[in-house]
């Protein structure tokens, strides 16, 4: 037969693994053209189980919703209860997370304090210290108190309006944190008494001290600084909640701070990021029965982070038993962290608008993780603080929304039995049951 007259004979389209897709494989020739494991910002970008995986169960002929327009539902909490002489009374259970100045811009910082202050919440420093310009624009402030001791000093501290012990975060919970060169700059360095342009790598653990019992001490070192005033946090990364808010509570904490793993930073490891710590979604309810089993839920208060999105993600934190969330990389977002705006620098940079997550470089175009005189110059404060606010008072309407629809007059009404799950995984994590069952995975046979 003629060769020209041969069938056609289909060819098979090419095949990625599933095990080495696109990414892995460019992340293989990256490391082996570097010799360097790949550091980024942000949090994990993998797919987990999250409040997504959740759905209220409204109100019908078996329970009794309350009406949009006539009808409150609060939306107030008091955090520092427990101890303190000066909790704080917040208008909204979405506080802002902390972010260093460092990480952030000064203009950023800012313009974070003017957001939460706008609509009457609190905002956190983070590592690195505290800015007269965050102090200033801050209602409600929360001093951090890191390993690092960066920017540390008792004059900051006492004017906190509450001081964050922090043990650990959910992108990188048993890790410290970077700070690169070129974000050292001569203001940063000064802050944290630190040469100029020399990468900075912050401690994994507190130098003075091991342990819960060493915590105690701490702990009662800060009040008696600051004369039994203001309330004690300690923020933990999610991997044991159990044990972690049970021995935090042990140690005198007024509050608990729970960061799963989708929770952001500045900068540390990819491997890290992507394999350590659990969701917060699994986090939640551990944490929320140790301070059952030690009869303090609703007395120490459970703060809980890590891809807080919208009013929904507050709504079903709180219906699983936390008094507040916080909120660290939507609120960049919201300031215009990786805007369309600025698609053609960060193609410039080999990213996208979206995916943008080289915040330890110091380059962003939107001026908010750079240290650049000129990139942070492009964010104004005043109008990022009005973006923040707007973004802050839309949470709260729409987990106010949902609870009312749940027929509950306050945030904290909201409870496990308004919620199903759509998955088993969601189901066993969050446990509650899985829709149209009443099976709850592990529980009950």
């Amino acid at each position: 037969m003629n060769e020209t007259h041969l069938p056609h004979i289909p060819q098979t389209k090419p095949r990625y693994s599933a095990t080495f897709d696109p990414y892995t494989i460019s992340e293989i020739e990256r490391a082996a053209a570097t010799g360097i494991y790949d550091i980024r910002g942000g949090g994990t970008k993998r797919k987990l189980p999250h409040f997504d995986d959740l759905v209220f169960l409204g109100a019908s002929v078996s329970r009794y919703p309350l009406e949009g327009y006539r009808e409150k539902c609060g939306t107030d909490v008091v955090l520092g209860t427990r101890f303190a002489k000066k909790p704080i009374h917040l208008k909204t259970p979405v506080t802002i997370a902390g972010m260093s100045f460092g990480a952030l811009s000064g203009n950023a910082k800012e313009a974070l304090g003017r957001g939460a202050t706008a609509v009457g919440t609190s905002t956190t420093t983070g590592d690195g210290g505290m800015t007269p310009e965050e102090r200033g624009h801050s209602q409600t402030l929360v001093y951090q108190y890191l390993p690092s001791r960066y920017g540390m000093n008792l004059a900051d501290l006492r004017k906190a309006d509450a001081i964050e012990v922090v043990i650990g975060q959910g992108a990188k919970p048993g890790g410290g944190g970077m700070l690169l060169g070129q974000k050292i700059s001569d203001r940063v360095a000064q802050m944290r008494n630190l040469p100029k342009g020399i990468d900075q790598r912050s401690a994994c653990r507190h130098p003075d001290w091991t342990g819960p019992d060493d915590l105690e001490i701490k702990i009662l070192e800060l009040r008696e600084l600051t004369n039994w005033e203001k309330p004690i946090y300690v923020k933990v990364g999610a991997t044991r909640p159990y044990y972690d808010t049970a021995l935090a509570v042990k140690a005198g904490a007024d509050v608990v701070v729970l960061d799963g793993m989708q929770g952001g930073t500045a900068a540390t490891q990819e491997v890290f990021i992507e394999h350590v710590g659990i969701p917060i979604l699994a986090a939640i309810r551990p944490a929320v029965q140790a301070l059952q089993d030690l009869g303090l839920h609703r007395k120490v208060q459970l703060i809980v982070s890590g891809g807080i999105r919208n009013g929904a993600d507050v709504a079903k934190a709180m219906a699983l038993g936390a008094d507040a969330v916080a909120i660290g990389t939507a609120a960049l977002i919201a300031l215009g962290d990786n805007s369309p705006e600025f698609e053609d620098e960060y193609r410039k940079l080999g990213t996208t608008a979206g995916a943008y997550d080289d915040w330890h470089e110091g380059k962003d175009p939107a001026g908010i993780t750079t240290q650049d005189p000129a990139l942070a110059a492009r964010l104004d404060p005043v109008k990022a603080g009005r973006r923040l606010a707007n973004y802050l008072s839309v949470l709260t309407l729409e987990a106010q929304t949902l609870a009312r629809a749940c027929g509950k007059s306050h945030l904290h009404n909201l409870e496990p039995e308004d919620l199903v799950a759509l998955t088993i995984e969601a189901a066993a994590m969050a446990q509650v049951p899985l829709a149209g069952t009443s099976w709850i995975p592990g529980k009950n046979f």
